[in-house]
């Protein structure tokens, strides 16, 4: 089970083609704050029909997209 199974399973369960998301909202779904092994563990929701698309380290935000 990965750190980041609450915050994939969000993601699907929103249905959306593309919505952002700020640090602080992933950080209240997972119960921990973003960090740098994301972009390690982002390859994980493409098994969700989902991807990560761009993050923002200044907007703070990151952008999913339905696959």
């Amino acid at each position: 089970m990965s750190k980041y199974d609450p915050l994939w399973a969000y993601v699907a369960a929103d249905g959306r083609a593309a919505f952002t998301l700020r640090f602080d909202q992933i950080a209240a779904i997972v119960g921990l704050p973003i960090d740098h092994a994301f972009l390690i563990y982002k390859k994980e929701l493409t098994a969700y029909g989902y991807r990560v698309g761009k993050i923002s380290m200044k907007g703070q935000t990151v952008a999913f997209e339905k696959l």
